[in-house]
């Protein structure tokens, strides 16, 4: 939009867009004042202060457009993390490959990796691209909005994973996400297949993809709009998932497992198609229910579980992750993932 309001510790602002001069610029609501200009054109992402000012965010919308909802700048939101973190605290050893900038928000990301005992050593420092963040909304009814500015990790490169080749070694499966340029994980990919690795796909943010990379996919992991966004079916029910998950398979994907939200987790194979039923609760908050989800399901099949059981471990965990605000704090430990099942 041309303009915003918005308030935080006391302070009310008015921010408005000036597309002549490709400005930002923030008035106090109070006094009208001018308080601070903001230059965008031919700028990269980059802070000033408490704000991160990046261009052509991309909005992610899985379910319709959320009104009344509270906003959070979150650092450590990015899928991967969240996806890296919830199969940590499942019991998993995970390794991390990304990009992050040199600036306290990706200390801070660090930090909370050696909390979760997950392996930083292949994560790049950029100096000249801070770390990436999203804008989350969040409604009374738990559904979510979120945009994306990946900052650093949009760096990634094809050389920044043959450089973390080492990282492969002795892996059961590689969690993938769209957060990074495409040819960085056709790149990541081929590698884990040349390596005879289990590729799991979670196709977020949504985009086209080509059928290259998904032959490549073991495991295809959308929800229902990145679904319909992959197969041109809106997924209503779920003779509609089973038409998408044909479809996708298809194209060279082995399985497809569509996540429905509080319906469960549809699976499509060659051998048959099932629902996975989602365990009832009190949904506070669904932010990062699809990362934990897919955290848990790549910590299962790597602990040998056949893939019926390990999606409804996953759904356990993304059970326990909706009755918790936040997205890292509510990735569930493996103690409270097992008294779901119970």
């Amino acid at each position: 939009p041309d303009s915003g309001e918005g308030s935080a510790s006391g302070y009310r602002a008015v921010v408005s867009y000036d597309q002549d001069a490709d400005q930002l610029v923030v008035k106090a609501s109070q006094t009208g004042t001018v308080d601070r200009v903001y230059n965008l054109s031919h700028d990269p992402p980059r802070l000033e202060g408490n704000w991160l000012l990046a261009r052509n965010m991309r909005l992610i919308l899985p379910n319709s457009a959320i009104r009344d909802a509270r906003a959070l700048v979150d650092y450590l939101s990015a899928a991967a993390s969240n996806q890296a973190v919830a199969a940590a605290r499942a019991g998993g050893t995970v390794k991390f490959v990304a990009r992050l900038g040199e600036d306290h928000h990706g200390d801070e990301i660090l930090a909370g990796f050696e909390a979760d005992r997950i392996d930083a050593s292949f994560i790049v420092r950029d100096s000249s691209t801070p770390t990436g963040t999203a804008l989350i909304f969040v409604s009374e009814a738990g559904e979510n909005s979120i945009g994306v500015a990946p900052g650093a990790n949009g760096q990634l490169s094809p050389s920044d994973v043959a450089n973390a080749g080492s990282a492969f070694d002795g892996t059961g499966a590689m969690l993938l996400q769209l957060e990074v340029p495409l040819e960085t994980v056709e790149a990541a990919a081929a590698l884990a297949q040349q390596k005879g690795i289990r590729v799991i796909l979670n196709p977020a943010p949504a985009q086209p993809l080509p059928d290259s990379l998904m032959q490549m996919v073991s495991i295809l992991t959308p929800n229902e709009t990145e679904a319909e966004l992959l197969t041109g079916i809106p997924i209503n029910n779920l003779d509609d998932a089973e038409r998408a998950s044909v479809a996708l398979r298809a194209r060279g994907v082995d399985t497809v497992v569509l996540t429905l939200g509080e319906q469960g987790a549809y699976v499509s194979r060659a051998e048959g198609s099932y629902l996975v039923k989602a365990f009832k609760v009190n949904a506070i908050d669904t932010v990062a229910a699809g990362d934990v989800f897919n955290g848990a399901l790549a910590l299962a099949l790597c602990e040998g579980l056949e893939l019926k059981a390990a999606v409804r471990f996953a759904n356990a965990a993304a059970a326990h992750s909706v009755t918790i605000p936040g997205a890292q704090p509510s990735a569930p430990k493996r103690s409270e993932i097992e008294a779901i099942l119970k």
